[in-house]
């Protein structure tokens, strides 16, 4: 199998989300409360996640630090770490106690579970209004630890064809992820990408494990210097 150009790949990738981002935004200020607002910004969102899922995961981690060093944003001391996150997950926890949001840990990184059945209806992409609140109080506590890089991926059942249950889990990650820069955050902080069908948690022959596998994952990982 031919070997691609890893330098030039990255290049182009580079460039292509850099247009991407460039011919989406239209310079206009939408309201948080606006249920349009994540479907005007989903091209934002699949031009990250189009990049993210073709970079190694090292090589995306390494952008989104140098991305956040350029942005002004200093990392945390290896000792520091374990307490930052542990304030934060505190945190996390309590803002999202009673909406749907489960809060996991793994190492130092912070994974928040977004069910479907609280976050969209079945088979769309739109937020649902009443999950509002819920976002923006994630919104201010990642904020507030702002020393942090956040994973957004969307995932799907198996039900449907490949195509569907990717271009769905790419739109559900990106209602979600740029409803959270819409509040403020650094894009730099930001990696968001679609899996589809590919990452399940649970058994497909099953309605309960459908449900699921059916979910939004974000990821908040410490930046270290």
């Amino acid at each position: 199998m031919r070997r691609l150009n890893t330098a030039g790949l990255t290049t182009a990738l580079a460039g292509a989300m850099l247009l991407t981002s460039c011919a989406t935004y239209t310079g206009q200020t939408q309201s948080p409360d606006d249920p349009n607002r994540t479907r005007n910004n989903a091209l934002i969102g699949a031009g990250i996640g189009a990049v993210a899922g073709l970079l190694s995961g090292g090589d995306a981690t390494e952008r989104r630090q140098r991305a956040m060093v350029g942005a002004g944003v200093g990392g945390l001391a290896g000792g520091a770490v374990g307490a930052y996150q542990d304030r934060q997950e505190a945190e996390l926890r309590r803002q999202t106690q009673g909406t749907g949001i489960q809060v996991d840990r793994e190492g130092d990184v912070i994974k928040l579970n977004l069910p479907d059945g609280v976050t969209f209806d079945f088979g769309k992409a739109d937020l649902k209004p009443q999950f509002y609140p819920a976002l923006n109080n994630v919104a201010r506590t990642l904020a507030e630890y702002d020393q942090t890089m956040v994973e957004v991926s969307g995932h799907t059942d198996s039900v449907g064809s490949d195509a569907v249950n990717q271009r769905l889990s790419e739109q559900r990650a990106s209602s979600v992820g740029n409803y959270l820069i819409g509040q403020g955050l650094l894009r730099q902080r930001f990696e968001i990408v679609g899996f589809g069908k590919n990452r399940p948690v649970a058994d497909n022959s099953t309605e309960q494990g459908r449900a699921l596998n059916r979910r939004v994952e974000i990821r908040v990982i410490p930046l270290q210097s």
